[in-house]
């Protein structure tokens, strides 16, 4: 068996491919498993961009923009004994897949964790950071922290947002939205705390920013301004927020938020590494296989294929991506996201030459909402592709208007009976 490599092959850009008569089949996911189909001359491919160089010492990365953060002073100048500290973080809502241990969450933890206590601040509570997402379990939130901070902050101290309850939520204000008042809404414990720093994950450019703040830690309330199907429909994209209805909310919000409350952001940036090892080769063009590349998917495609859905799913479940740090920017809102949605977009974008008649998404067996679950259930399908799929651009669709988007995915009928009852 050998690797195929054409003799001509149509590069429109070096991250696409054009189909020939002489391409190899390609590779999509099918839910828990995996599709090789041979497709259309003349279909484009897009391929991601290689990963990023890693940071080489992402904890002196952290510390260096603490200290050097933009538009603020150094977190350690923020500081004094005796103050009342929240830090917030992200939930496992991302990455997807989760990813290896340490995470990044937990370098940027232990050093802000370390600070404070150097600067004697005690009354120090940490939040995970739902919205209305649903409550990490301990073994999860012991997996992201790790055992430092678990052990130092658990349970007291260390616990999740609950966005439904009552006595935990108060009213920082209201803005003006497009179609009427928006209530703001903040957990109370941020709300009564000298300073908040806030931990962020990123990984796409509709996370961070305002969003942090005004989503993480929000309640019912405060969601129903922009998580609905009007705000979904008004949005041209979630990944472009200039051009997003559903961010331009999280802004109006944020903007409030920040003026009344004093918060620190801390924003992590990933590469695109989700395999590696001998899954390396499902980022990879399907023509530049070896052909050890070529063994390994007749083998795990062989295994996927007789083996029964559970322990399919178990086997990707179990397999946590391999994303690395590329960047850390810290400091006021604005200032801190743009420089984190430039890094993210040098990573993840793709120039297209003009949309699609027909789209073609492979739905995998993960989203926000069904992380360690038993199932990505029909409805979260669509929210995949025709959510986070679809708008997964800048600028411009890649499918015109009246377009066909084609979904591969069994589209079973199984529902979690605790994430999703």
């Amino acid at each position: 068996m050998r690797a195929i490599r054409p003799k001509l092959r149509s590069h429109t850009r070096e991250h696409i491919v054009t189909i020939d008569t002489d391409s190899a089949p390609r590779i999509m996911f099918y839910g828990e498993n995996l599709l090789v189909e041979d497709l259309p001359v003349g279909t484009r491919v897009i391929y991601p961009k290689r990963p990023m160089t890693p940071v080489a010492n992402p904890r002196a990365t952290i510390r260096y923009a603490l200290n050097q953060p933009e538009d603020s002073p150094p977190l350690h100048a923020l500081l004094r004994p005796g103050m009342k500290v929240t830090v917030a973080v992200d939930d496992i809502s991302m990455p997807l897949p989760i990813m290896r241990t340490p995470d990044v969450r937990q370098l940027v933890l232990e050093i802000v964790c370390e600070m404070l206590a150097d600067h004697g601040v005690d009354d120090v509570h940490i939040v995970i950071a739902l919205g209305l997402h649903r409550r990490m379990t301990d073994g999860e939130i012991r997996r992201m922290v790790g055992p430092k901070v678990w052990d130092e902050y658990w349970p007291d101290r260390l616990y999740n947002h609950d966005g439904c309850d009552p006595d935990g939520i108060v009213v920082l204000g209201h803005v003006q939205g497009p179609h009427g008042q928006e209530l703001v809404e903040m957990n109370r414990r941020v709300a009564e705390s000298d300073l908040t720093i806030y931990v962020n994950l990123n990984f796409v450019p509709m996370n961070g920013g305002h969003k942090s703040m005004a989503v993480g830690l929000c309640g019912y309330e405060s969601l129903k301004a922009h998580h609905t199907p009007h705000s979904i429909v008004q949005s041209n994209s979630f990944m472009d927020p200039p051009r997003s209805f559903i961010a331009h909310s999280f802004r109006r919000q944020g903007d409030l938020i920040e003026g009344a409350l004093k918060v620190f952001h801390i924003e992590t940036v990933l590469n695109n590494r989700a395999f590696d090892g001998p899954l390396g080769f499902l980022t990879k063009n399907e023509d530049d296989f070896t052909e050890s590349d070529r063994l390994k998917l007749q083998a795990m495609k062989w295994t996927l294929d007789k083996l029964p859905f559970a322990a399919r799913r178990e086997i990707f479940m179990r397999t946590p991506g391999a994303y690395e740090m590329i960047a850390c920017y810290a400091g006021a809102c604005d200032p801190t996201h743009e420089r984190t949605v430039a890094k993210l977009n040098e990573q993840n974008c793709v120039e297209v030459d003009g949309p699609a008649d027909i789209l073609l998404f492979g739905i995998p067996y993960i989203s926000p909402y069904n992380v360690n679950s038993k199932a990505l259930n029909p409805l979260l399908v669509q929210v995949m592709g025709l959510g986070y799929f679809y708008h997964m651009y800048r600028h411009q669709p890649i499918l015109r208007d009246g377009g066909v988007l084609i979904l591969t995915h069994p589209c079973s009928d199984r529902f979690d009976p605790v994430q999703h009852p």
